[in-house]
């Protein structure tokens, strides 16, 4: 009888790694799962993928130079139209340089503008929150009027006016865009922050002797990401219209750089006599726009279960 008990099998725990990784492999299903039943999001995803390649392979990709112009190629149609080069698939603009090199740099050059500008507003933006959240009775007031007087101006005026006095140019362009995007995230922030403090988790954590940094950061930010993640998509392809917009009025990225707004600005004369100098740039602004707003939606909708769960 007494060896009874060593013969019965050992119990195998599983290890703390798999214990810790079934929920987060969890989510992830649910995410994908939840993304994926978007098709117009999972095509806008694709979509945006490609010109992300485009962007960074550019130099690999384009089958030009951005800049060098072709004298003896002045206005040339795109090669699938009647007197149209081999050579030139979407055609030359009026100095005779190849549109399509040019809307590939443009592309790597607005997307930096846009994720550029992001991070530069997002992170500023999630301190201000926190910290108008946190300490609303000294520094709520300040820091909410100063975003509501920041919304109360247009956005591209608040942009042009920033860009008048840094001046124009690559790095003051995605300043500006940043200021003028930096609201959104604050009242955004504070606004999840404030729903996330009634919660009982929060009340527990101080009670265990969390100290303040590690209830913003550690507790109650990781519970708001889901709402930033899908405001920082949207902000991007707000990004990207700001920068064409400044480009298009000369105060954005300078010549001889290629930029999508620049480009337009430069064809406006030409939209009678070479349509497509004018209509290439503006549809690689649509599609871009429209599939990074396709992808924010189809993010919304997969993120917003996740904002009912607790840390």
């Amino acid at each position: 009888m007494s060896d009874t008990p060593s013969s019965l099998p050992p119990v195998q725990m599983p290890p703390p790694a798999a214990v810790t990784a079934t929920p987060r492999a969890r989510l992830l299903r649910e995410f994908l799962r939840g993304f994926s039943a978007n098709r117009g999001a999972t095509f806008a995803a694709v979509i945006l993928l490609l010109l992300f390649m485009c962007a960074i392979f550019a130099p690999l990709i384009a089958p030009h130079s951005p800049i060098e112009q072709y004298r003896d190629f002045v206005k040339v149609p795109p090669s699938w139209l009647e007197g149209g080069q081999g050579r030139f698939f979407l055609g030359t603009d009026e100095a005779g340089r190849d549109i399509l090199s040019r809307l590939i740099y443009g592309a790597r050059l607005s997307f930096w503008i846009g994720l550029s500008s992001v991070v530069m507003s997002l992170i500023p933006g999630i301190m201000l929150g926190l910290t108008a959240a946190f300490f609303p009775r000294w520094l709520d007031t300040p820091i909410m009027r100063l975003m509501d007087m920041m919304m109360a101006l247009p956005s591209l005026l608040l942009a042009v006016a920033v860009v008048a006095v840094l001046g124009p140019g690559l790095a003051n362009t995605m300043i500006a865009i940043a200021i003028v995007t930096l609201p959104a995230y604050v009242r955004l922030t504070r606004a999840a922050a404030l729903g996330e403090l009634e919660r009982e988790y929060v009340t527990a954590s101080r009670m265990a002797g969390a100290g303040t940094l590690r209830l913003m950061f550690s507790t109650v930010l990781p519970n708001c990401s889901a709402p930033l993640i899908v405001q920082a998509t949207l902000s991007f392809s707000v990004a990207i219209l700001d920068a064409a917009a400044l480009g298009f009025l000369g105060l954005g990225v300078q010549p001889p750089l290629a930029e999508w707004g620049a480009m337009l600005a430069s064809a406006r004369d030409y939209i009678d006599s070479a349509w497509w100098i004018v209509t290439m740039p503006g549809l690689a602004i649509l599609i871009s726009v429209l599939a990074i707003n396709l992808v924010g939606d189809g993010l919304r909708d997969a993120l917003d279960p996740k904002l009912k769960r607790i840390a």
